[in-house]
């Protein structure tokens, strides 16, 4: 049955143990004048004067096109009892216009936000945009996080003083829908360091296998961590399914079976729509049985659409989705999944991690990327640039005088730290080295969104987004993996870039403790558990 919209904070919703259906909205580019009919507004307030809709998702420049913002709509919504929920990105703004957004959604009474990177931007006038990601999605959720804690900041006369406290309702995404071990196991980590950070629900990115959906339930369980989780249910067609498939949408997933049956039912006479809509409103069925906290629709013009889809969830019988979870998997050629498949239910079995997975653990094979400036550069990190260590405390009061005084000798050493770094890295000179964060691997250099907190959702078989190289974190990860580092590698909290050190030393900002690994050593330590462990 589907449960009452009563106005209920979407918090509520979500914690209160029922399942509620959810809808995304997607603006335009462009606007329409006042004195027109708005189409996106007509359709929005369709679905929010039905009670069949608990909460609507806006979207923020999803794809990385230039539209309306999502804050836009909203107040126009805002008068509704459906709860909105907004999607805040990272690609447009640096982290003062993030903070001046959350503090107008503050102010505006907007609390449901879902943090995320954001695709890369591909539209603007005149051209591509150039992009910011000055923060990620981790970082972005311990950015609100902060703000609902209360942040602290200097008084007019200097003393402490505390900001306001917001009341934010936290989302994140993860991505199961990765095909290796080496991308998939880094979007878990992530996951789990997105909870650490204080996201409070989760969305899934949208696929059409059912066993991985459940994977993301299994994780949260096993790690003490169980958040509410909302499933994505896509409508497909012929075209989407295709470019699903071609992978020009970033982090969703067609597999070449799901092609061929799109393919076959878009032959029909009715084009298709009577097995798409069946095969949305399967896995709404299935997301309700495993328990999840709701069913996110989208892929739809019309609300009629909408509807009809959650008729026909309703319709089916209790435990229907037993069938439908098995008949629902479209994975791709060797997909690996973290868990093992219980023969009875089609799904992962929570008692058994992967057991060729758990053996490569304790035997990892070595990888072309273990290379042998890896090993050196592991070797002088450890020896140098560890605090405690003797050359550590040498070079540090070193820094310190050179610091006081500077002369040939500190930009001597500064031009030695460009040019090898260059050389061995590809370094940009940022003055806060994140080599040790990424698998001594340059974030800036190696990573189209200069990820300092793990992978976006955006990679296709281990290439980055914009299929012009490896992804950084598949690559840290086969290196960590090596090392029986790999559990750990997203362990710490979240990074903040120092911005102001641009240009500047970075081993001289680390010896000095100016950087971000002096703000991580004086934090609270995150307390993410491993996703090896049984529930």
């Amino acid at each position: 049955m589907i449960a009452p919209k009563d106005g209920r904070p979407f918090s509520q919703m979500l914690g209160g143990g029922g399942f509620y259906y959810g809808a995304e909205l997607v603006t335009t580019r462009g606007f329409v004048p006042p004195e027109q009919p708005n189409r996106i507004v007509e359709f929005s307030e369709q679905l929010c004067n039905d009670a069949r809709i608990g909460w609507v998702s806006l979207t923020d420049n999803p794809g990385g096109n230039t539209m309306l913002p999502p804050d836009w709509l909203a107040r126009i919504l805002g008068g509704k009892k459906t709860a909105i929920v907004l999607h805040l990105t990272c690609k447009n703004h640096n982290r003062s216009a993030l903070e001046s957004i959350a503090w107008k959604y503050a102010a505006e009474g907007i609390e449901n936000i879902v943090a995320m990177t954001g695709d890369y931007p591909r539209s603007g006038y005149g051209g591509n945009a150039s992009p910011v990601f000055d923060l990620d999605s981790v970082s972005l959720v311990a950015m609100l996080h902060a703000m609902n804690q209360g942040i602290q900041t200097p008084g007019k006369k200097g003393e402490a003083a505390s900001l306001p406290k917001t009341n934010f309702y936290i989302g994140c995404v993860v991505s199961p829908f990765k095909r290796h071990e080496r991308e998939l196991m880094p979007q878990y980590y992530k996951l789990l360091r997105k909870v650490a950070s204080g996201a409070q629900y989760v969305y899934t990115q949208l696929g059409y296998d059912m066993r991985k959906f459940h994977e993301v339930k299994l994780l949260l369980a096993a790690n003490g961590t169980p958040l509410p989780v909302i499933g994505n249910a896509y409508l497909l067609n012929k075209i989407v399914a295709g470019l699903f498939h071609r992978r020009q949408i970033p982090g969703c997933v067609v597999s070449d079976r799901l092609l061929e049956l799109s393919e076959k039912y878009a032959a029909g006479p009715d084009k298709g729509r009577g097995f798409f809509q069946e095969l949305a409103a399967k896995q709404l069925a299935v997301f309700k049985g495993l328990g999840f906290g709701g069913g996110y629709l989208s892929g739809m013009s019309k609300a009629e659409t909408f509807f009809k889809i959650i008729d026909l969830a309703e319709s089916y019988g209790e435990n229907d989705w037993r069938a439908f979870a098995k008949e629902v998997q479209f994975p791709q050629k060797d997909e690996f999944y973290l868990y093992e498949q219980d023969p009875e239910t089609g799904l992962g079995d929570p008692r058994r991690i992967n057991q060729e997975y758990r053996r490569s653990l304790q035997q990892p094979t070595k990888s072309k990327h273990v290379t042998l400036t890896y090993r050196l550069s592991r070797f002088i990190h450890d020896a140098i640039f560890t605090p405690g260590k003797p050359a550590f405390n040498l070079l540090r009061k070193i820094y310190e005088r050179w610091d006081k005084k500077p002369g040939m000798f500190a930009h001597a050493a500064h031009a030695l730290e460009r040019m090898s770094k260059f050389v061995s890295f590809g370094c940009r000179d940022c003055g806060d080295c994140s080599l040790p964060d990424c698998g001594y691997l340059c974030p800036l250099f190696s990573c189209s969104k200069g990820s300092r907190n793990g992978p976006c959702g955006g990679s296709i078989d281990g290439m980055c987004e914009l299929n012009d190289k490896e992804c950084i974190w598949a690559r840290a990860y086969e290196r960590l993996k090596y090392d029986k580092e790999a559990e750990a590698m997203l362990k710490r909290p979240a990074v903040f870039y120092h911005a102001e050190l641009k240009g500047t030393s970075s081993w001289a900002n680390t010896f000095l403790g100016r950087d971000h690994h002096s703000d991580n050593n004086h934090s609270e330590a995150a307390t993410e558990k491993t996703p090896q462990k049984g529930p």
